[in-house]
């Protein structure tokens, strides 16, 4: 018998010493074809571009992974605890193997308690940053390997730092600061530690236990990682029993996004990949605009209800599409809804436009159901897109009936019932002193059209563009109390380089006889501005107008150019507006404040220096004058609503084009200019009466009116070479005597010594 057991006991340790040696041997062979780790040491992961408003609210993100990387003592000890218990917990004490987890392991396999697993934190770094998911013997020994370099090379905050931010979270997210945003849009020091254990079990298998998708699944495993806090002590039993009942605050949207400002996203993302390139989406760089969170929030909202107030104006569409639940039959409510939502999941939401479909209606009320699940009940003042319809008393000729799919915005409170729109609007508004963009809205939605109206629409300008004639028209004498006759005039086709012969109109069609400069300016006369031109001649208005930053190429030197015939950008006007604004200096808007990377270093781009120096444009007289005849537009002429806003330093132009194809206004003082714009994409009229003044103005003043309040009323500083001279209001002249009569400013060498300048034709 003991001959036997030493028999056996030879023969063991002779196996026990070829495993050793067949061990050694294998790792001879494996070990030096290890990739090298070493540059783990100098690690930055893979971060995307960030763009960011100028007070620091996120506005989109580039890339395919949502990162935010963190340093390993910046990370909150109970997220570290968290991880440890249920992860690793002899991190700090292992080689990078931790042979009891892989003894107690093999053990519950065996038994068939659980199938677990053995990997160290440091070998998921392995894992995670060197080999592939597969199952194979080969790749486990592999890792293991990897994770003996990598303790080597590394030392234990290094690695638990690799982890923190490369492990893969689920929703796109890796890292657990970027989990932590995606989840609950916070920061790791902001979530509570109910938060913080539902992150922490999320590496084992982030789509089983992502509490989005399985919120179920998702509280058992954040009530292990707590169980486990407490079984290896990092918590006590109260503070377990406090961590089970605090409360999980899930974000309702994945997108991080702060501020709702998509098209100045997309150009910020242009301008950085035509000068960076594709290393833009992975290099980490924060972008900050120029944009400010309350411009930008005020001009969403006053382009919504422009466009919702243009709608209601003009008949109503054909559904965009229908559910047949009436023709259903349900055994309860809940079934119903269950249906109808499942039809509403493929209509997309576009921005605050959510579709639901009509429940039932009454004369002035709809119920309805949300894609959201939610049910809502519309009345009066939001039916006004609706209310004949609603009145029709033929079934068959009513349009909006129980199952029709409409579209509901929340404004002040109230929800409003309308439709998809077909009308596209923009507004950009400008810092004049800078050239900083402080709000964009390109349109309608950016995932809807893609096309910023803003920067890529030339459309006519209209009378929008009158201001700049009569400026070129003050630098040949021509001053706000000249008298210009608005009568019938008879162009010839040579004189318009045409086929025909032309015999322009005013809007109303009607003429007023001789009037001054500032009237015509102000209630928008065709004749007066057309006139002008004649006299100073198109081809030097052609000329001037780059002065403003005008390709003079667009604009034709004819005499239809006084009516705004050529083709402009929002842009282009915000920018030619700003220099009467800022008292004759032509800014090129910019809107990349700095950028910052990954090492929260500045970088340098081909923007800075846009606006270092700039150059004057016009005389400061004419910004002056031109500033004084276009308040009178909102004071007396075709923008007197904007009076409303009761402020004496406002000042700008109503523009409506031909057949009122587009619609236009822009307005400023010396803080902010902002232009707005009303149109379709395939230029067709806009609907009876839908002027400047109509379409266009009202969404600036919505946008003006709560900006205006954080600026203190700013009147222009009279400039040297000006002088003012009392004049006559109803004939021109120049009052000798102190009777009653207006100022009108003229420059030093026009000043006239009897009457003021009269033009005829």
């Amino acid at each position: 018998m003991l001959s036997k057991l030493k028999n056996f006991l030879f023969i063991a340790f002779l196996a026990a010493l070829s495993s050793i040696a067949l061990i050694f041997f294998v790792v001879s062979l494996i070990y030096p074809t290890l990739p090298d780790v070493r540059h783990l040491e100098e690690y930055r992961p893979k971060q995307p571009l960030q763009v960011f408003s100028k007070d620091g609210s996120l506005i989109a993100e580039f890339g395919e992974e949502r990162r935010d990387y963190i340093p390993i003592n910046q990370v909150p000890q109970r997220m570290i605890n968290a991880i440890l218990a249920i992860e690793d917990r002899r991190f700090f004490e292992h080689p990078g193997i931790d042979f009891i987890g892989i003894a107690r392991a093999a053990m519950r396999n065996i038994l068939g308690q659980s199938n677990e697993g053995a990997s160290t934190i440091t070998m998921q770094v392995a894992r995670n940053f060197f080999l592939s998911s597969e199952k194979t013997f080969k790749r486990k020994i592999n890792e293991i390997l990897l994770a003996i370099k990598i303790e080597k090379n590394l030392t234990k905050e290094e690695i638990l730092e690799l982890y923190i931010n490369q492990i893969y979270l689920g929703q796109r997210s890796f890292g657990f600061l970027a989990a932590a945003n995606t989840y609950f849009n916070k920061n790791l020091s902001q979530l509570n530690l109910a938060e913080t254990a539902l992150l922490a079990g999320l590496p084992k298998a982030p789509s089983r236990y992502n509490p989005l998708v399985n919120p179920d699944l998702s509280i058992g495993r954040q009530q292990a990682v707590l169980s486990s806090l407490l079984r290896h002590g990092f918590i006590d039993r109260t503070t377990y029993a406090l961590a089970l009942e605090e409360p999980i605050d899930l974000r309702d949207n994945v997108s991080k996004r702060e501020l709702k400002a998509d098209y100045i996203a997309e150009m910020v993302r242009k301008t950085l990949y035509d000068e960076f390139g594709e290393k833009i989406y992975t290099s980490g760089l924060k972008v900050f605009t120029t944009i400010k969170d309350k411009n930008q929030r005020h001009a969403n909202l006053a382009v919504q209800r422009g466009i919702i107030n243009y709608m209601s104006r003009h008949e109503i569409k054909p559904p965009e599409s229908y559910v047949p639940f009436s023709n259903q039959t349900f055994e309860n409510e809940k079934e119903q809804e269950k249906f109808i939502l499942k039809q509403l999941r493929l209509i997309p939401r576009y921005g605050d436009f959510i579709p639901g479909v009509v429940l039932s209606t009454q004369p002035l009320k709809i119920t309805a159901l949300l894609k959201n699940g939610q049910k809502i009940d519309v009345y009066k003042r939001g039916l006004t897109l609706f209310k004949n319809d609603l009145r029709e008393e033929d079934p068959n000729k009513k349009i909006v009936k129980a199952g029709v799919v409409l579209r509901f915005v929340k404004d002040r409170g109230s929800w409003i019932a309308t439709q998809l729109p077909e009308i596209e609007s923009a507004l950009v508004s400008m810092d004049p002193q800078t050239g900083a963009l402080l709000a964009l809205v390109g349109g309608f939605d950016f995932y809807r059209s893609k096309f910023n109206h803003v920067t890529q629409a030339n459309r006519q300008p209209g009378s929008i563009f009158k201001p700049f004639i009569y400026s070129a028209a003050l630098e040949k004498g021509i001053n706000a109390a000249t008298l210009v006759n608005d009568g019938y005039l008879y162009v010839t086709a040579r004189e318009l380089n045409s086929n025909e012969n032309w015999e322009p109109q005013n809007y109303n069609e009607k003429f007023s006889g001789p009037m001054r400069l500032r009237d015509g300016l102000a209630q928008s006369k065709n004749l007066v501005a057309i006139r002008v031109l004649k006299h100073i001649g198109p081809k030097y208005a052609q000329d001037y107008i780059s002065r403003f930053g005008f390709d003079s190429k667009k604009h034709p030197p004819y005499l239809s150019m006084a009516l705004g015939v050529g083709e402009v950008t929002p842009m282009e006007m915000v920018a030619a507006y700003g220099v009467f604004a800022n008292g004759g200096f032509l800014k090129k808007p910019y809107f990349i404040e700095k950028i910052i990377d990954s090492k929260g270093r500045k970088v340098k781009h081909s923007a800075e220096l846009m606006n270092a120096e700039t150059p004057r444009s016009i005389d400061p007289r004419n910004a002056f004058v031109m500033t004084e005849m276009l308040k009178e537009v909102i004071e007396s002429g075709t923008a007197k609503k904007a009076k409303r806003l009761k402020r004496s330093d406002i000042a700008g132009k109503t523009g409506t084009t031909n057949e009122l194809h587009d619609a236009w206004f822009a307005g400023y003082n010396p803080d902010i200019v902002t232009v707005t714009w009303v149109g379709y994409d395939q230029p067709k009229p806009l609907g009876k009466k839908e002027t400047g003044s109509r379409a266009a103005l009202p969404i600036w003043m919505d946008y003006m009116e709560p900006i205006l309040d954080q600026y203190p009323v700013r009147l222009q500083i009279e400039p040297e070479g000006i002088l003012p001279v009392k004049v006559k209001r109803e004939d021109g002249v120049v009052a000798r005597t102190d009777e009653d009569g207006i100022y009108e400013y003229f420059y030093e060498e026009f000043l006239p010594q009897t009457n003021a300048y009269f033009l005829i034709n």
